[in-house]
Protein backbone atom coordinates (compact mmCIF):
# COMPACT_ATOMS: atom_id res chain seq x y z
CA UNK A 1 0.00 0.00 0.00
CA UNK A 2 2.91 2.22 0.84
CA UNK A 3 4.31 1.99 -2.58
CA UNK A 4 1.30 2.55 -4.16
CA UNK A 5 0.53 5.40 -2.32
CA UNK A 6 3.78 6.68 -3.62
CA UNK A 7 3.46 5.78 -7.61
CA UNK A 8 0.53 7.62 -6.89
CA UNK A 9 1.62 10.98 -5.23
CA UNK A 10 4.34 10.55 -8.56
CA UNK A 11 2.02 10.02 -11.32
CA UNK A 12 -0.21 12.97 -9.84
CA UNK A 13 3.05 15.61 -9.50
CA UNK A 14 4.03 15.09 -12.93
CA UNK A 15 0.26 15.24 -14.21
CA UNK A 16 0.33 18.89 -12.28
CA UNK A 17 3.13 20.13 -13.79
CA UNK A 18 1.09 20.54 -16.59
CA UNK A 19 -1.85 21.46 -14.56
CA UNK A 20 0.24 24.17 -12.99
CA UNK A 21 2.10 25.38 -16.27
CA UNK A 22 -1.40 25.46 -17.85
CA UNK A 23 -3.02 27.49 -15.32
CA UNK A 24 0.50 29.76 -15.08
CA UNK A 25 0.99 30.63 -19.03
CA UNK A 26 -2.64 29.88 -20.74
CA UNK A 27 -4.88 31.55 -18.87
CA UNK A 28 -6.51 33.62 -22.29
CA UNK A 29 -5.73 36.99 -23.04
CA UNK A 30 -4.25 37.45 -18.95
CA UNK A 31 -2.02 35.12 -18.44
CA UNK A 32 -0.59 34.82 -14.78
CA UNK A 33 3.22 34.92 -16.03
CA UNK A 34 5.37 34.82 -19.13
CA UNK A 35 6.62 31.57 -20.78
CA UNK A 36 10.49 32.35 -19.92
CA UNK A 37 9.85 33.98 -16.44
CA UNK A 38 7.68 30.53 -15.59
CA UNK A 39 10.86 28.64 -17.14
CA UNK A 40 13.14 30.21 -14.82
CA UNK A 41 11.58 30.20 -11.79
CA UNK A 42 10.64 26.97 -12.23
CA UNK A 43 14.43 25.78 -12.88
CA UNK A 44 15.83 28.09 -9.96
CA UNK A 45 13.08 26.42 -7.80
CA UNK A 46 14.01 22.97 -8.40
CA UNK A 47 17.34 23.28 -8.03
CA UNK A 48 17.46 24.77 -4.62
CA UNK A 49 14.71 22.03 -3.64
CA UNK A 50 17.47 19.04 -4.60
CA UNK A 51 20.02 20.74 -3.60
CA UNK A 52 18.22 20.84 -0.32
CA UNK A 53 17.49 17.10 -0.89
CA UNK A 54 21.24 16.13 -1.45
CA UNK A 55 21.91 18.01 2.02
CA UNK A 56 19.41 16.10 3.58
CA UNK A 57 19.96 12.65 2.63
CA UNK A 58 24.01 12.74 2.55
CA UNK A 59 23.44 11.89 -1.45
CA UNK A 60 26.92 12.11 -3.15
CA UNK A 61 28.97 14.94 -1.54
CA UNK A 62 27.04 18.11 -0.56
CA UNK A 63 30.20 19.94 0.12
CA UNK A 64 31.58 19.28 -3.60
CA UNK A 65 32.88 22.29 -5.21
CA UNK A 66 32.13 21.10 -8.48
CA UNK A 67 29.54 19.51 -10.43
CA UNK A 68 30.22 15.46 -10.69
CA UNK A 69 27.18 13.65 -11.14
CA UNK A 70 25.65 15.66 -13.80
CA UNK A 71 26.92 16.65 -17.34
CA UNK A 72 26.18 19.69 -19.25
CA UNK A 73 24.49 17.56 -22.22
CA UNK A 74 21.63 16.35 -19.75
CA UNK A 75 21.47 20.23 -18.21
CA UNK A 76 20.54 21.46 -22.53
CA UNK A 77 17.85 18.25 -22.23
CA UNK A 78 16.86 19.33 -19.01
CA UNK A 79 16.72 23.15 -20.10
CA UNK A 80 15.00 22.55 -23.63
CA UNK A 81 12.38 20.53 -21.71
CA UNK A 82 11.46 23.39 -19.60
CA UNK A 83 11.62 26.31 -22.47
CA UNK A 84 9.58 24.27 -24.55
CA UNK A 85 7.27 22.82 -22.13
CA UNK A 86 6.55 26.24 -21.42
CA UNK A 87 5.95 27.83 -24.68
CA UNK A 88 3.85 25.12 -25.37
CA UNK A 89 1.36 25.79 -23.16
CA UNK A 90 0.56 29.56 -23.93
CA UNK A 91 -1.80 27.63 -26.93
CA UNK A 92 -2.15 23.68 -25.65
CA UNK A 93 -4.93 22.51 -23.17
CA UNK A 94 -3.70 20.61 -20.22
CA UNK A 95 -4.41 16.95 -21.31
CA UNK A 96 -3.07 17.10 -24.94
CA UNK A 97 -0.02 18.83 -24.00
CA UNK A 98 0.68 16.39 -21.43
CA UNK A 99 -0.54 13.40 -24.41
CA UNK A 100 2.12 14.72 -27.01
CA UNK A 101 4.63 15.52 -24.29
CA UNK A 102 4.49 11.06 -23.00
CA UNK A 103 3.71 9.77 -26.29
CA UNK A 104 6.89 11.86 -27.58
CA UNK A 105 9.51 10.49 -24.49
CA UNK A 106 7.76 6.89 -25.31
CA UNK A 107 8.92 7.37 -29.37
CA UNK A 108 12.25 8.92 -28.48
CA UNK A 109 13.07 6.12 -26.04
CA UNK A 110 11.77 3.09 -28.39
CA UNK A 111 13.39 4.78 -30.92
CA UNK A 112 16.65 4.75 -29.22
CA UNK A 113 16.27 0.90 -28.46
CA UNK A 114 15.80 0.45 -31.98
CA UNK A 115 19.43 2.23 -33.10
CA UNK A 116 20.94 0.03 -30.52
CA UNK A 117 19.66 -3.17 -32.15
CA UNK A 118 16.65 -3.86 -30.22
CA UNK A 119 14.16 -6.01 -32.76
CA UNK A 120 10.90 -5.30 -31.93
CA UNK A 121 7.89 -8.44 -32.29
CA UNK A 122 4.88 -8.37 -34.09
CA UNK A 123 3.11 -7.33 -31.23
CA UNK A 124 5.47 -4.83 -30.46
CA UNK A 125 4.98 -3.37 -34.22
CA UNK A 126 1.40 -3.42 -33.88
CA UNK A 127 1.07 -1.75 -30.66
CA UNK A 128 4.06 1.05 -31.52
CA UNK A 129 1.85 1.58 -35.19
CA UNK A 130 -1.84 1.86 -33.48
CA UNK A 131 0.01 5.09 -31.07
CA UNK A 132 1.83 6.44 -33.31
CA UNK A 133 -1.21 6.48 -35.96
CA UNK A 134 -3.25 7.58 -33.22
CA UNK A 135 -0.70 11.08 -32.59
CA UNK A 136 -1.04 12.08 -35.90
CA UNK A 137 -4.62 11.50 -35.93
CA UNK A 138 -4.52 14.05 -33.10
CA UNK A 139 -2.23 16.59 -34.23
CA UNK A 140 -3.55 16.27 -38.08
CA UNK A 141 -5.55 19.45 -39.21
CA UNK A 142 -9.18 19.82 -38.04
CA UNK A 143 -11.51 21.60 -36.07
CA UNK A 144 -9.85 19.98 -32.93
CA UNK A 145 -6.37 19.80 -33.68
CA UNK A 146 -4.02 21.53 -31.49
CA UNK A 147 -2.18 24.67 -32.39
CA UNK A 148 0.75 23.35 -34.78
CA UNK A 149 3.41 25.93 -33.61
CA UNK A 150 2.22 24.76 -29.82
CA UNK A 151 2.03 20.97 -30.54
CA UNK A 152 5.85 20.98 -32.20
CA UNK A 153 7.30 22.78 -28.93
CA UNK A 154 5.52 20.57 -27.32
CA UNK A 155 7.00 17.47 -29.31
CA UNK A 156 10.62 19.42 -28.87
CA UNK A 157 9.99 19.04 -25.69
CA UNK A 158 9.32 15.11 -25.16
CA UNK A 159 12.22 14.32 -27.05
CA UNK A 160 14.03 16.31 -24.98
CA UNK A 161 12.87 14.79 -21.70
CA UNK A 162 13.31 11.14 -23.46
CA UNK A 163 16.64 11.91 -23.87
CA UNK A 164 17.35 13.50 -20.47
CA UNK A 165 16.04 10.20 -19.18
CA UNK A 166 18.39 8.16 -21.70
CA UNK A 167 21.26 9.73 -20.52
CA UNK A 168 20.31 9.34 -16.73
CA UNK A 169 19.75 5.19 -16.79
CA UNK A 170 22.17 3.37 -14.34
CA UNK A 171 23.30 6.08 -12.96
CA UNK A 172 24.60 5.86 -9.18
CA UNK A 173 23.54 8.27 -7.65
CA UNK A 174 20.66 9.71 -9.75
CA UNK A 175 19.38 12.07 -7.14
CA UNK A 176 22.56 13.64 -7.08
CA UNK A 177 23.15 13.85 -10.83
CA UNK A 178 19.52 15.83 -10.96
CA UNK A 179 20.22 18.31 -8.67
CA UNK A 180 23.73 19.06 -10.09
CA UNK A 181 21.88 19.12 -13.82
CA UNK A 182 19.31 21.78 -12.61
CA UNK A 183 22.43 23.48 -10.92
CA UNK A 184 23.81 23.45 -14.60
CA UNK A 185 20.83 24.17 -16.80
CA UNK A 186 20.80 27.89 -14.56
CA UNK A 187 23.63 28.52 -16.98
CA UNK A 188 21.42 28.45 -19.94
CA UNK A 189 19.07 31.13 -18.63
CA UNK A 190 21.39 34.00 -19.64
CA UNK A 191 21.17 32.77 -23.45
CA UNK A 192 16.99 32.83 -23.15
CA UNK A 193 17.07 36.44 -21.35
CA UNK A 194 19.05 37.88 -24.14
CA UNK A 195 16.65 36.46 -26.31
CA UNK A 196 13.59 38.10 -24.55
CA UNK A 197 15.25 41.25 -24.31
CA UNK A 198 16.19 40.85 -28.14
CA UNK A 199 12.80 40.08 -29.24
CA UNK A 200 11.23 42.42 -27.03
CA UNK A 201 9.06 39.99 -26.04
CA UNK A 202 6.45 40.38 -22.87
CA UNK A 203 7.67 39.79 -19.32
CA UNK A 204 5.35 40.18 -16.63
CA UNK A 205 4.67 38.09 -13.11
CA UNK A 206 1.84 38.47 -11.29
CA UNK A 207 2.23 36.80 -7.26
CA UNK A 208 0.28 34.06 -8.23
CA UNK A 209 1.61 33.31 -11.02
CA UNK A 210 4.79 33.27 -9.28
CA UNK A 211 3.20 30.77 -7.03
CA UNK A 212 2.48 28.24 -9.10
CA UNK A 213 5.85 28.42 -10.83
CA UNK A 214 7.81 27.65 -7.81
CA UNK A 215 5.18 25.12 -6.71
CA UNK A 216 6.09 23.41 -10.45
CA UNK A 217 9.76 23.65 -10.19
CA UNK A 218 9.82 22.84 -6.01
CA UNK A 219 7.20 20.67 -5.08
CA UNK A 220 6.17 18.74 -8.63
CA UNK A 221 9.42 18.53 -10.11
CA UNK A 222 12.22 18.48 -7.69
CA UNK A 223 9.76 16.37 -5.38
CA UNK A 224 8.45 14.55 -7.84
CA UNK A 225 11.66 13.70 -9.48
CA UNK A 226 12.85 12.97 -6.03
CA UNK A 227 9.79 10.32 -5.34
CA UNK A 228 10.08 8.96 -8.53
CA UNK A 229 13.52 7.12 -8.27
CA UNK A 230 12.27 6.13 -5.07
CA UNK A 231 9.93 4.46 -6.72
CA UNK A 232 11.82 2.84 -9.72
CA UNK A 233 14.06 1.05 -7.41
CA UNK A 234 10.74 -1.20 -6.44
CA UNK A 235 9.03 -1.11 -9.41
CA UNK A 236 11.21 -1.41 -12.22
CA UNK A 237 11.92 0.67 -15.62
CA UNK A 238 9.01 -1.31 -17.33
CA UNK A 239 6.21 -0.84 -14.93
CA UNK A 240 7.70 2.52 -14.21
CA UNK A 241 6.87 3.24 -18.36
CA UNK A 242 3.50 1.94 -17.85
CA UNK A 243 2.27 3.73 -14.89
CA UNK A 244 3.45 6.55 -16.63
CA UNK A 245 0.78 6.19 -19.24
CA UNK A 246 -1.32 7.30 -16.46
CA UNK A 247 -0.32 10.64 -16.59
CA UNK A 248 -1.74 11.99 -19.42
CA UNK A 249 -5.29 10.85 -18.48
CA UNK A 250 -4.94 12.90 -14.79
CA UNK A 251 -3.40 15.67 -16.65
CA UNK A 252 -6.41 16.04 -18.51
CA UNK A 253 -8.93 15.49 -15.73
CA UNK A 254 -6.35 17.97 -13.81
CA UNK A 255 -7.77 20.61 -16.79
CA UNK A 256 -11.48 19.91 -16.64
CA UNK A 257 -11.37 20.58 -12.85
CA UNK A 258 -8.94 23.23 -12.15
CA UNK A 259 -9.12 25.26 -15.76
CA UNK A 260 -12.45 24.32 -16.99
CA UNK A 261 -11.17 22.54 -19.93
CA UNK A 262 -13.49 19.91 -21.35
CA UNK A 263 -12.80 16.60 -23.17
CA UNK A 264 -13.39 16.28 -26.89
CA UNK A 265 -14.39 12.74 -28.84
CA UNK A 266 -11.14 13.36 -30.62
CA UNK A 267 -8.74 13.59 -27.46
CA UNK A 268 -10.92 10.63 -25.74
CA UNK A 269 -10.29 8.38 -28.78
CA UNK A 270 -6.46 9.36 -29.53
CA UNK A 271 -5.74 8.89 -25.84
CA UNK A 272 -7.23 5.32 -25.63
CA UNK A 273 -5.27 4.23 -28.39
CA UNK A 274 -2.29 6.15 -27.86
CA UNK A 275 -2.04 4.62 -24.27
CA UNK A 276 -3.42 1.48 -25.34
CA UNK A 277 -1.07 1.13 -27.98
CA UNK A 278 1.80 1.79 -26.27
CA UNK A 279 0.64 -0.67 -23.20
CA UNK A 280 0.88 -3.13 -25.54
CA UNK A 281 4.22 -2.48 -26.87
CA UNK A 282 6.07 -2.63 -23.85
CA UNK A 283 4.46 -5.70 -21.96
CA UNK A 284 4.96 -7.18 -25.37
CA UNK A 285 8.84 -6.20 -24.99
CA UNK A 286 8.49 -7.53 -21.04
CA UNK A 287 7.36 -10.81 -22.61
CA UNK A 288 9.63 -11.33 -25.30
CA UNK A 289 12.29 -10.09 -22.71
CA UNK A 290 11.26 -13.14 -20.29
CA UNK A 291 11.45 -15.70 -22.97
CA UNK A 292 15.11 -14.22 -23.64
CA UNK A 293 16.47 -14.86 -20.09
CA UNK A 294 14.35 -18.17 -19.94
Amino acid sequence: MRLILITSLTMIAFAANSVLGRMAIGSGDAPLIDPASFSAIRLISGALTLAVLVGLTGSGSARSPRFQSGSWASALALFAYAVAFSYAYVALETGIGALILFACVQATMIGWALKEGDRPSGLEWLGLATAFGAFIWLVSPGLSAPDPLAAALMAVSGIAWGAYSLRGRGLPDPLKATADNFMRSLAFLLPLGAMVLLTGADVHASGRGLVLAVVSGAVTSGLGYALWYRVLRQIGATQGAIVQLTVPVIAAIGGTLFVAEGWSLRLLVSSLLILGGVAVAILAKQRRTQKQIG
